[in-house]
């Protein structure tokens, strides 16, 4: 009895701890009963019928370093399904451009199952269907574009390729998030052709700008040439004009100072006599002053009326006299 009883315990102790599953955060275990799907355990502690009920596992891919130091990726199920982001990194592929040149590729997928029963049920072998499926859809990709346009549209690429893929996964529970093309790389001799077609177009761009440099560095130059001509003419009207201004408002005072002192000399002498007297007196007195000027005159003539000018003048210093008195 003591025997049977010592077995019971023991079976009920290795009932409860096969029954007993822990799940860790962000990870789910699907349960199937006889066969069928039963539920789905969400993290934390969780009990199951260990002898109706098992977990249902599901194949994923894994890095594991190998004998030579070197990252190897390979396919190991497991009954924890993991709902993180996770990062496939794929092989390089050949793929042949549109105009017939084999370039080698490689790329690297973020993807996150959103659904652990589609990723168990609807698909067998989700890593090696979705590398199958990114493989065919970017050498059908690149297959419609010619090597420059290839090296020239990732990001065209890997949108297209994200939109592609993230709508064929979508049954499986598997959500693309992003999708990065690594490298692209051309054969030896399309590189060594394209380097120096790189080179050429380099040394093409350096000359053109250099010559439209010196052609810009030329008209600016008459430009500015032809603008200080123009402010230097202005500047030479704008001189002459205000001499001639000067001139004219100088002859201008002058000639309001004469008027000013005649007309003081006639009111002076308004009351004293002939004033008209006086004035052609002086009038005659300087035009024989401007006659006696000139470089060849020997003889100085008296004009015909000199004796109207002297008995002017004579009658001037009478004025002056009874005006001393």
């Amino acid at each position: 009895m003591s025997i049977f009883l010592l077995v019971l315990v023991i079976g009920v102790i290795i009932y409860i701890a096969k029954g007993i599953l822990i799940v860790q955060q962000q990870q789910e275990v699907i349960i199937e009963r006889m066969g069928r799907y039963e539920k789905t355990l969400k993290a934390g502690l969780n009990f199951i019928h260990p002898i109706l009920e098992a977990p249902r596992g599901i194949l994923t891919k894994v890095q594991q370093r190998g004998l030579d130091g070197q990252n190897y990726s390979i396919i190991r199920k497991v009954d924890r399904i993991d709902k993180r982001e996770q990062i496939y990194d794929f092989p390089r592929q050949n793929v042949i451009t549109e105009d017939n040149v084999s370039i080698t590729i490689n790329a690297l997928i973020y993807f996150q199952i959103f659904d652990s029963q589609r990723a168990v049920y609807e698909i067998a072998n989700l890593p090696d269907a979705i590398e199958k499926l990114t493989q065919t859809t970017l050498r059908n990709l690149v297959g419609q574009m010619d090597l420059q346009k290839t090296l020239t549209s990732r990001n065209t690429i890997n949108n297209e390729l994200r939109a592609i893929l993230d709508e064929a996964t979508n049954k499986w529970g598997v959500k693309v998030n992003r999708v990065e093309i690594q490298d692209i790389f051309p054969p030896a001799d399309i590189q060594a052709s394209m380097n120096k077609l790189m080179k050429a177009d380099r040394e093409k761009t350096a000359t053109v700008t250099e010559a439209e440099g010196q052609k810009e560095a030329a008209i600016r130059k008459a430009e500015g040439e032809k603008e200080a001509a123009i402010r230097s003419a202005e500047g030479a009207k704008q001189a002459e004009i205000l001499r001639a201004e000067g001139i004219a408002k100088a002859r201008i005072i002058e000639a309001e100072a004469e008027k000013e002192a005649i007309k003081r000399i006639i009111d002076a002498l308004a009351d004293k006599g002939q004033p008209d007297k006086y004035l052609i007196a002086m009038k005659y007195l300087e035009a024989l002053a401007d006659i006696s000027k000139g470089q060849n005159n020997k003889v100085v003539y008296m004009p015909y009326e000199a004796t109207g000018i002297l008995s002017s003048v004579d009658g001037l210093k009478q004025m002056f006299d009874k005006t001393t008195k």
